[in-house]
């Protein structure tokens, strides 16, 4: 019997810019497929900017073919506007997979730390240090992508009781 490789987009949402990273996962093999970030520019008005990112999340999607999709669930901090603006990027993080019909798992920061470095209060060198070795392949070029990453391989290591979940809710 041959097992079925299956595709993971990782998001790390953000109004700026939005992480992916793409892995697949063959039994319990993590292979680096790629990884980048979408931009869009603080002069535009907010929601140009909101469809840049969706175009970028969508060209990815296009191109890499993912099977699902997992995306960081937002952290509320002091500044209310910030969190909002979060929440709407987040909001197309979610939205771009479902578009392609793909279903999308969320994972709390402290979670995706704990799975990738195996301690919730890792920073983000920590994050980067583990990526090498889970992926020796990848080279990250900004944070974001590299938190996409991140992502992607919480997702890898929780995605059957992530779906289990979904079957039980929906």
């Amino acid at each position: 019997m041959t097992s079925r490789a299956i595709r993971i987009l990782g998001i790390d949402p953000g109004l700026r810019r939005t992480g992916w990273g793409v892995i697949d996962v063959d039994g319990n093999r993590l292979i680096y497929v790629g990884c980048g970030s979408v931009e869009s520019r603080d002069a535009l008005p907010l929601s140009e900017r909101l469809r840049a990112l969706h175009d970028g999340l969508a060209r990815v999607l296009g191109d890499f073919q993912p099977g699902e999709a997992a995306v960081e669930q937002t952290f509320v901090n002091k500044d209310g506007a910030s969190t909002l603006k979060l929440g709407q990027a987040r909001g197309i993080a979610m939205l771009a997979p479902a578009l392609f019909g793909i279903s999308v798992a969320e994972y709390a920061p402290n979670q995706i730390k704990k799975t990738v470095v195996g301690a919730g209060h890792a920073d983000k060198n920590q994050i980067r240090v583990m990526l090498g070795v889970l992926l020796p392949k990848a080279d990250p070029s900004t944070p974001d992508a590299a938190d996409a990453l991140a992502i992607a391989i919480t997702h890898a290591h929780h995605r059957q009781s992530a779906m289990l979940m979904r079957k039980v809710v929906g």
